[in-house]
């Protein structure tokens, strides 16, 4: 497919700082790879001195694999294409020194931060589950807005947030003890060190020549001085975002950084994609309807060559278990009237707690649902078990992966063992692993928990001096043979069948780990055993709700969840004030983002939009009578069909009648299969 105009001068703009304001379906990957392309092809740029940098490893590998299509192996080798968190983690390794850090440093994922700010905090918090998962917030928006835990305490206001300031610093200190690295480090730590070290800064910015930002509107404080700190004076580089998709503020996302670049680069070329190859033209118009009324400092409006298509449509519900019948059975009529695949529809909404009568809904009647955001195949416990055990072998300093697996599977190492090690080794200011060989823990342990103990920990010496030895693939093998896992799965499962399940994500697990250490994958170099562990743990992290299922189901998310993403069919739940726009967002006066949501929610749509409406809904036991969302009435009246308000039924009437409904369409299945 060409290019159209405003695409190719996006792709052919490389003389300064460049800004592609990419409405919903626009293309904007397309700009971005054929971008690379051009850089490396036409413009002398060699692919190892481009990066390009999205929010998610999905996107990542996609722009990956079709710049590889454009360009070809051989051209597109050295190209760095990543998170932004992959980005600081691989200057990070390059620069551990300089940022203080000794090699075998770990990362801790949000449940190694609960466990470590709960034992931190004992005497302060208590184990408040809600108020420690508050806490492990305001750290990761003090990381994002670049505060110390010096400036939070010389800042924080009231009661709570000294306690948090205080907290916050007893957390650093500790995490620095561990030689331990957060989520929010990954960007932290890569821009302090580049604003304050010439020479690494000078190394970086004539490593990457040029920057490619994907989903720029995302960006938080620390992730846009990244960027300007790598293009420097320079400034040779493309950012694409959209102001109107922006809904991550509670993730520290700033819109303005779009106001900032034009800001910071006086001489910034801005070219507005407004081509949407996606959806019709009635589905645009009223999206951009509905978003004019936010204030903007870009204008765009999107358009289609694509036909007008249907007008969108708002159905009412009597309450919700009515809506989730009444969702129900429009895919089920639209199915089999426009033989459709289940795959074709996408049932979104606000808050994931609305999910739950939908899916009982769709389960009665056998329809198939996939619900995005479900189990990642890191947070499966045999997963964390083995991904623990490697964790130990590339850095045996990691408390919490030891602690996880000293006594999975059993060895006979209880808790009053581990309490006695535990305080030694505080005593001792060293890690559980190393104290567990000290003369002097034997006069605080000793008989069996001391020798079962030693005998564990000298095996993982055994197997980390064969896998320095270069044996690598072998160590990994015979792990999970030494420890006779798959008889401990075997013991555990609740059944045979659950513990063959298990053991095959652990020889997925494997054949990852061995495909990489042997550079089996195209475009890599053998790694070490330590560089694929961290890989991996990062990818736990930034993975989490993002598997590939190509299944026949109804897609079932939240908004959020949602974008990005395009379904020819969408029905949009609970559009009642309260739900969206949120009570929160509305009593906070930020109903801009709410709109930016309905926005998203709507240019998912390719064919057909449909929102519910709820006369009736329980909310926290109490029955309510909620008015529809503000935004229905924001869309242009002539696009949007209401349903006729009928004459309301009884509860038993509406059973009947839905029951009816649906075995009518099960006998005209049957009749016409």
């Amino acid at each position: 497919m060409k290019l159209n105009p405003r695409q190719d001068e996006a792709v052919k703009y490389i003389s300064g700082p460049c800004l592609v304001l990419a409405g919903a379906g626009s293309g904007k990957t397309r700009v971005i790879t054929n971008k690379i392309a051009y850089l490396v092809q036409q413009c002398g740029y060699k692919a190892r001195n481009i990066a390009a940098v999205t929010f998610t490893n999905k996107a990542a590998r996609e722009m990956k694999e079709r710049v590889a299509q454009t360009l070809g192996k051989k051209e597109s080798r050295g190209l760095m294409v990543s998170t932004f968190h992959t980005l600081g983690l691989n200057i990070i390794r390059r620069e551990y020194k300089a940022l203080g850090l000794k090699a075998g440093f770990s990362l801790f994922d949000d449940q190694d931060q609960l466990a470590l700010l709960k034992a931190l905090t004992e005497k302060q918090i208590d184990g408040d589950k809600d108020l420690l998962r508050q806490l492990l917030s305001t750290i990761s928006n003090w990381k994002n807005d670049m505060i110390s835990p010096a400036q939070a305490k010389a800042s924080a206001r009231g009661e709570q947030e000294q306690l948090f300031a205080f907290c916050y610093e007893l957390y650093q200190n500790q995490m620095k003890a561990y030689n331990a690295l957060d989520f929010d480090d990954l960007i932290l730590m890569p821009v302090g060190l580049l604003k304050n070290n010439e020479q690494v800064r000078q190394h970086w910015q004539s490593r990457i020549r040029y920057l490619l930002v994907d989903e720029y509107q995302d960006t938080n404080t620390s992730q846009y001085e990244l960027v300007k700190l790598l293009v420097g004076e320079r400034g040779r580089f493309t950012v694409v975002g959209d102001d109107d998709q922006s809904i991550y503020s509670w993730r520290g996302a700033k819109p303005q950084n779009l106001v900032l670049l034009g800001e910071d680069y006086p001489n910034l070329r801005l070219i507005k994609l407004e081509q949407n190859y996606r959806s019709t033209n009635r589905i645009l118009h009223s999206a951009n309807i509905l978003i004019a009324n936010n204030a903007h400092v870009y204008d765009k409006k999107l358009f289609s060559e694509l036909p007008d298509g249907e007008k969108l449509k708002v159905i009412m519900a009597n309450n919700d278990e009515h809506e989730a019948e009444r969702v129900t059975g429009e895919i089920i009529a639209h199915k089999f009237i426009n033989h459709t695949d289940y795959r074709d529809y996408a049932i979104l909404y606000r808050g994931n707690h609305q999910s739950r009568l939908i899916e009982k809904s769709l389960m009665q009647n056998r329809i198939p649902y996939k619900i995005s955001g479900g189990t990642s195949f890191f947070a499966r416990a045999e997963i964390k078990d083995i991904m623990a055990y490697l964790r130990v072998l590339v850095n045996p300093d990691d408390d919490n992966a030891f602690l996880r697996i000293v006594n999975t599977p059993r060895r006979e190492i209880g808790p009053v063992t581990l309490e006695k090690l535990g305080s030694y080794a505080n005593m001792r200011g060293k890690s559980l692993f190393e104290a567990s060989f000290e003369i002097g823990l034997e006069q605080h342990l000793t008989g069996k928990g001391l020798e079962n103990l030693r005998r564990f920990t000298q095996w993982l010496v055994r197997l980390s001096d064969q896998a320095e030895r270069g044996d690598t693939v072998d160590v990994a093998r015979s792990l999970v043979r030494d420890i006779h896992y798959e008889d401990w799965l075997y013991e555990t499962s609740s059944s045979p069948k659950a513990a063959e399940m298990r053991m095959k994500n652990v020889s997925d697990l494997y054949s990852w780990i061995v495909a990489d250490l042997e550079g089996n994958n195209p475009d890599q170099e053998e790694k070490s055993l330590k560089e694929v562990v961290q890989r991996l743990t990062l990818r736990d992290m930034m993975e989490r709700g993002e598997e590939n299922d190509d299944s026949d189901a109804v897609q079932l998310m939240t908004l959020h969840a949602s974008k990005g993403l395009e379904f020819p069919y969408v029905y949009l739940i609970g559009t009642e004030e309260g739900i969206l726009p949120h009570q929160t967002s509305i009593d906070e006066d930020n109903i801009e983002e709410e709109r930016r949501l309905m926005y998203v929610g709507i240019t998912r749509a390719q064919k057909e939009m449909t929102f519910i409406v709820c006369k009736e809904r329980r909310q926290y036991g109490e029955l309510i009578r909620p008015t529809h969302s503000r935004f229905l009435d924001e869309l242009p009246y002539d696009d949007v069909s209401w349903e006729q308000q009928k004459k309301a039924l009884s509860q038993q009437e509406r059973m009947e009648k839905g029951q009816a409904h649906i075995a009518n369409l099960r006998a005209m299945f049957k009749k016409d299969s």
